[in-house]
């Protein structure tokens, strides 16, 4: 039996899992993505562009902090070609001393692997795919993996019988979605936010013959001079957005649809972050399976599960809380107003309009909280989306946020067919009296929520059911210009700074 460790070493969420604890590196050193806050946005932040997007410095600690080929260990491990940039030495003299034709390995199956001297290498896709596969316990599937950028490819979809189809060039939407975001003003990784605009804009004709333009061009990355045919200023952010989406979900119609060879599907890549998207292939497909690290944030987690199907013969499925387990010793409370608490105290607390930092056990894997690093309020005040963003998040006032619902209710709010665990698609909202939790176009990214998948979590909605009627609590990310945070320490330094009312940890209440 194999004992394995597993690293990805990525453009920026650098992350590694032994099969107990994912490490995303990022919720440690504070910086999300592992680049300084606004160092990207470089249009709406000039001043702070000393250190350029391509610098990704902090991946030389990275690798010798865990890059590490260890005696009687397996070194499962993936990487994105930008990002070994300033650490190529580092690697060379490491791990690709003896295994130079990592370099030139194209898999044209899912379940091919480079193994040589204790060394398991699979390409950035595979292990996006593998990770959505293995976790959706499906006899059999279709995947999309789709991606800004990989090592082989940009997107791939691998067919039932796990033959892969390389859609690089054919469908580059991530290339397309970080362009497009980099143009007005978001930063090269700032989709996301651009994704947010879409329930403010209208379908452009000039924007859409645009986007057919540049997608068109054989010369696709190299063609600079076509995004000054994006013109912002006059056709504006919000009809971009829309059209962008639109023509996005088009163009996986016109090329994935065709492709299809049974009736499940998983999704994954940082691309599959599109909730509109997912939930268009609800009505292609019966099953359809989105991973909750679904970005490149877990690609240690599938490199190590597709290293342990393959030399040992298991089907791993990390627990979507991973995390580290941290010890909460009364000192680290010193200095605070708190007690212990019960659950119907702090649903009572948001039913009287207070807005709870929830810290609880372990964090979970992926950019979506979960859970267990959320803030929660209340989803029938109408005011709760300006009020969290403007004096918690510091964000974006046009960016929503999402219902955690009872999943026994779900039908009651949404129009939608299945669950959706991970908060992984963006549904109709059929209900008024969620306005707290509705966007703009009248939809929600959903998170269903069963006694199952976190008890205590679906426990303190209940109680909130029980007060106000309504099964479920607003849920956003516990973070404020940061990632979200990792240890009780981060969360009370983010309750201090923001205008949270009270903070939760796990069975801790404290106040101001």
């Amino acid at each position: 039996m194999y004992n394995i460790n597993a690293v990805a070493l990525n453009l920026h969420d650098h992350n590694t899992y032994d099969g107990k604890t994912h490490n995303q590196r990022s919720r440690h050193t504070r910086f999300k993505y592992n680049l300084p806050y606004h160092v990207d946005a470089y249009r709406d932040h000039p001043t702070e562009t000393k250190i350029n997007v391509n610098d990704y410095r902090l991946n030389d600690e990275f690798i010798k902090e865990y890059f590490k080929h260890e005696e009687g260990k397996v070194l499962a491990f993936t990487y994105t070609q930008g990002g070994i940039k300033k650490s190529k030495d580092e690697l060379f003299k490491t791990i690709l001393k003896y295994n130079q034709k990592i370099l030139s390995y194209k898999p044209k199956k899912l379940w091919d692997y480079y193994f040589n001297d204790d060394v398991y290498y699979i390409d950035h896709h595979q292990s996006h795919a593998a990770y959505a596969f293995l976790l959706s316990g499906y006899a059999q599937s279709d995947i999309l993996a789709i991606d800004g950028i990989g090592a082989e490819f940009r997107a791939i979809f691998v067919d039932k019988d796990k033959n892969i189809i390389d859609l690089s060039k054919k469908l580059p939407l991530g290339w397309l979605w970080n362009q497009m975001s980099k143009i007005t003003g978001f930063g090269p990784l700032g989709a996301g936010k651009l994704m947010g605009l879409v329930g403010y804009g209208k379908y452009s004709d000039y924007y859409k013959e645009v986007l057919d333009f540049i997608f068109e061009d054989p010369n696709l990355e190299k063609s600079n001079k076509l995004h000054t045919l994006v013109n912002v200023e006059k056709y504006g952010k919000e009809d971009l957005a829309f059209t962008l989406q639109k023509f996005t979900l088009d163009k996986i119609k016109e090329i994935i649809y065709p492709l299809k060879t049974c009736n499940s599907i998983c999704l994954s890549g940082g691309v599959a972050y599109n909730g509109y998207m997912n939930e268009m292939f609800t009505e292609h497909y019966d099953n359809v399976f989105v991973p909750p690290a679904v970005g490149d944030e877990g690609q240690a987690l599938g490199t190590y599960m597709h290293a342990d199907f393959m030399l040992n013969n298991r089907y791993h499925k990390p627990d979507t809380f991973a995390g580290t387990d941290y010890v909460i010793y009364p000192e680290m409370l010193s200095g605070l107003k708190y007690r212990k608490c019960e659950l119907d105290e702090v649903a009572r607390e948001i039913a009287n309009g207070k807005i709870v930092g929830w810290y609880q056990g372990r964090s979970e894997s992926g950019n979506r909280a979960l859970g267990n690093r959320s803030i929660l309020a209340d989803p029938r005040n109408p005011n709760i989306k300006d009020i969290i963003n403007h004096t918690i998040k510091k964000r974006e006032d046009f960016r929503p946020f999402a219902p955690a619902v009872l999943e026994e209710y779900y039908k009651e709010y949404f129009d939608t067919k299945s669950d959706s665990p991970y908060m992984s698609r963006i549904v109709k909202v059929i209900s008024d009296k969620i306005p707290g939790v509705t966007h703009v176009d009248k939809t929600a990214r959903i998170q269903t929520v069963n006694k199952d998948f976190n008890k205590k979590f679906y426990n303190l909605i209940m109680e909130f059911n029980k007060i106000t009627g309504i099964p479920m609590l607003l849920n956003t990310s516990f973070n404020c210009k940061e990632p979200i945070v990792e240890t009780p320490e981060h969360a009370i330094r983010t309750f201090k700074k923001t205008a949270l009312d009270i903070l939760v940890i796990n069975d801790w209440i404290i106040r101001k």
